[in-house]
């Protein structure tokens, strides 16, 4: 029988108290291992979607139809490389070191967001994952804004704002090709109709299915389920889908009076589980491309590594002798 010391049950009385008064968890503070272990896991799949979300889009930038087109998804995908650099970043106050992180992710043992294993294959896609894929993310992570560990909940509100923007790019763009020739619109409305259903499986399993999502809740790192969390999704879309003239792909799709929100159709949870196997449309190039980046990358990260530390060696002679060395 193991025994709890008196020090330890104050420690976590402290943080239990912490949350249930909603105040923030900081870095130093004591908090439970499965606590610290349930937000590296959350925000370091967080942080290698970002990442690996930058392929699909980038895949574009030589492709846009115009330098506006184009300005606007270079300034999209460097957005996307600065979240994930924060959310790495939040990941390592909680002890977690990003090279850790990095080869858990090449190797297959953290997850990205399965959403990014589909390819893009018209420009339309573009604004599809503007409209949906980050419209999806926002209604995500909004609440994350009130997380209860206070470094991801202080980077969210940067990333929200940002993706906020993507979004409404995302639906600009639809709303132009809508109203555009009919090939435009056509080419629109495919979009939707392959993106949709990957974008109500981003907000993960169903609640009964989900593994970490009464616990996250519990701990205050999430504020609702995934089911809620796809409900108001899907009741925001609707309306906007009606404004941009495109029909989602859902023939159960309707208003219940009685509940207030929008019936939807089936998920096929049976190919979320086979993207998340590895076995998506572009799983393998995903990964290999990110794996490749990181090895072609490693003379820039030891080139700074001993830029910084000749700056430190520098530093401590001249405080040393009082003199600047060069």
């Amino acid at each position: 029988m193991t025994t709890i010391a008196p020090e330890e049950t104050a420690r976590e009385a402290v943080f239990d108290a912490t949350v249930a008064a909603d105040e923030r968890i900081e870095p130093r503070d004591w908090m439970p291992d499965a606590y610290r272990s349930s937000l590296v896991r959350q925000i370091a799949q967080h942080a290698h979607s970002e990442i690996i979300g930058m392929q699909p889009e980038a895949n574009w930038i030589t492709r846009a139809p115009s330098l506006r087109r184009k300005a606007i998804l270079m300034a999209k995908v460097q957005d996307e490389a600065g979240h994930g650099l924060y959310l790495y970043s939040a990941a390592e106050t909680l002890g977690a070191g990003r090279d850790e992180l990095l080869d858990k992710l090449h190797s297959g043992r953290q997850k990205y967001s399965s959403i990014f294993n589909y390819p893009t294959l018209t420009w339309a896609d573009v604004g599809a994952i503007g409209w949906l894929v980050d419209g999806a993310a926002i209604t995500n992570q909004v609440p994350l804004c009130r997380c209860s560990y206070g470094p991801y909940a202080r980077a969210m509100i940067r990333v929200c704002k940002e993706e906020s923007f993507h979004q409404r790019q995302g639906y600009e763009l639809l709303l132009t090709l809508s109203r555009g020739t009919d090939a435009q619109h056509a080419m629109a409305q495919d979009a939707v109709n392959r993106w949709w259903w990957p974008s109500l499986m981003m907000f993960g399993p169903p609640d009964d299915e989900s593994a970490h999502s009464a616990q996250s809740m519990a701990w205050k790192i999430k504020r609702h389920s995934n089911d809620e969390l796809r409900q108001r999704f899907v009741d925001i879309c609707v309306p906007q889908a009606e404004a941009l003239g495109l029909t989602l792909p859902d023939p159960d799709l309707r208003w219940n009076e009685e509940r207030g929100h929008w019936d939807f159709g089936p998920i096929d949870w049976a190919e979320f589980r086979e993207v998340l196997k590895g076995n998506g449309p572009c799983n393998e190039e995903r990964i290999g491309r990110r794996r490749r980046a990181h090895e072609e990358g490693a003379w820039v990260r030891e080139a700074a590594a001993a830029h910084a530390a000749r700056k430190a060696r520098n530093a401590a002679r001249t405080a040393g002798t009082g003199e600047a060395t060069r």
